[in-house]
């Protein structure tokens, strides 16, 4: 029962409103809705939105008004990262709706794969028996709000909610009601059922279920986020210093280059096989200019650490008809392709878990790009959500042990760098481990 945000966007301020969240700091906002049309946005999976004039203590102002009986998405054509946006809604008896933040542009499913916050009216009688997570102002399906500061039904509210990186914050009526960090979020049910939450930005939305909402005053002040080359971002550790090949190692020559060889090995072995890979690593592997630079003619490249369930952001290069992947938990892998080759790997595009068998192998859309590119993969048990440029490309698959298939995956493993005879680049290497409170 996801909510949407329809309705009634005002962002002209007219005499006779009432007061605005926040009124005398609005320096930097900037309306998204003209008092006229619905121009800068985009209706998908329905026509529920229109532009309504409304008669209040002798003023008239326009809104956007989700309609009764009709529904869809209302989508921002600009996409947003970081901002603060500030509005006001009027419910009526019964209405749910939700705001969508960071989300695609799809007609469907945007509690998913984008991040819902949750518009309701907690008093009706049919919500009472709801999830804390359902209640208004929460971060649905994920994070509760506290309640008890809606204003009855029919009464104007007023909220503000500031995304600044994984933190979502909402105040509404001036209380606030939510104040949530992403990173913190271990369940991995949750996890695996949300791949929207990873999403760096997206479009604003309303996402009708055919309630009566409207809203008004509605304005947004972006945050600039510096991006920095090796400078990890909040919550995450890096996997690369940008300076030299501190935390990595080689990856040990057949047979002994996959796990289940490796595991064989006497220690004194083990030892001997990781000295002469760590040389060979050296001859052709170095950071050069901020990046790890492969220069195709040795063997792939691997952490020095183990890892379970983690997030991991990587961005690459390759050159024309190039291949490569990263392979997690020691297991291939994302497929990493060249998209200027024409061939049919570049065709089918990077990302997917190319060594699958019974599960999918390729990617849901091609989003590569030429030059550099960035992965942000997900690992939660046995499964895996990879965006690639924003785009995700990967859902919920489980990856394969492709070493003995009647086994499960390796429960860790390392992360290596995949090489294929070809020059590649890997900057920005960032994990962010996740002690997941739930097998799933």
């Amino acid at each position: 029962m996801a909510a949407a945000v329809v309705g009634c966007l005002i962002l002209t301020f007219q005499p006779g409103c009432e007061s605005l969240p926040g009124a005398g700091d609005e320096q930097g906002f900037v309306s998204l809705f003209d008092g006229r049309t619905l121009k800068g946005w985009t209706q998908l999976g329905g026509t529920g939105y229109a532009v309504t004039n409304v008669v209040e203590q002798g003023a008239t102002n326009a809104v956007i008004r989700c309609i009764k009986g009709a529904g869809g998405n209302l989508l921002s054509n600009e996409a947003y990262q970081d901002f603060i946006l500030r509005f006001e809604f009027r419910l009526e008896a019964g209405s749910n709706n939700g705001l969508g933040i960071r989300c695609p542009s799809t007609a469907t499913n945007l509690h998913q794969l984008g991040i819902e916050l949750q518009i309701l009216d907690d008093s009706a009688p049919k919500y009472a028996t709801l999830k804390p997570y359902q209640f208004h102002g929460s971060l649905y399906g994920v994070a509760p709000a506290e309640r008890g500061a809606l204003k009855p039904v029919g009464h104007w509210n007023t909220q503000e909610v500031s995304v600044r990186g994984r933190q979502v914050t909402v105040v509404l009526n001036g209380t606030r009601i939510l104040h949530t960090n992403i990173n913190a979020i271990t369940d991995a049910a949750t996890l695996r059922a949300h791949p929207g939450l990873l999403r760096e930005s997206g479009h604003i939305g309303f996402l009708g279920h055919g309630d009566p909402v409207d809203f008004r005053h509605i304005r947004i002040r972006e945050l600039p986020r510096p991006i920095l080359n090796n400078s990890a971002p909040d919550g995450f550790q890096p996997l690369f210093n940008g300076k030299d090949l501190t935390g990595w190692k080689g990856l040990m020559a057949a047979p002994n280059d996959n796990p289940v060889k490796r595991a064989q090995l006497a220690p004194a072995q083990r030892q001997q096989a990781q000295a002469k890979a760590d040389v060979r690593m050296r001859e052709h592997w170095a950071a050069k200019d901020g990046a790890l630079e492969f220069d195709g003619k040795g063997d792939s490249l691997a952490t020095a650490d183990d890892y379970r369930d983690f997030e991991m952001l990587v961005d690459w290069k390759i050159l024309e008809a190039g291949d490569s992947g990263i392979y997690l938990r020691g297991t291939p892998q994302v497929q990493i392709w060249d998209p200027r080759s024409g061939n049919d790997g570049a065709k089918v595009g990077s990302g997917g878990l190319y060594n699958n068998q019974k599960g999918p192998s390729k990617p849901l859309v091609v989003a590569d790009q030429a030059g550099w590119n960035q992965f942000r993969i997900l690992m939660v048990g046995d499964r895996v959500h990879v965006f690639l440029n924003g785009r995700l490309v990967v859902r919920d698959v489980a990856l394969e042990n492709y070493w003995d298939r009647a086994l499960p995956l390796f429960e860790s493993g390392q992360i290596e760098l995949q090489n294929h005879g070809n020059k590649l680049w890997f900057r920005n290497l960032y994990i962010r481990e996740i002690r997941t409170t739930a097998a799933p």
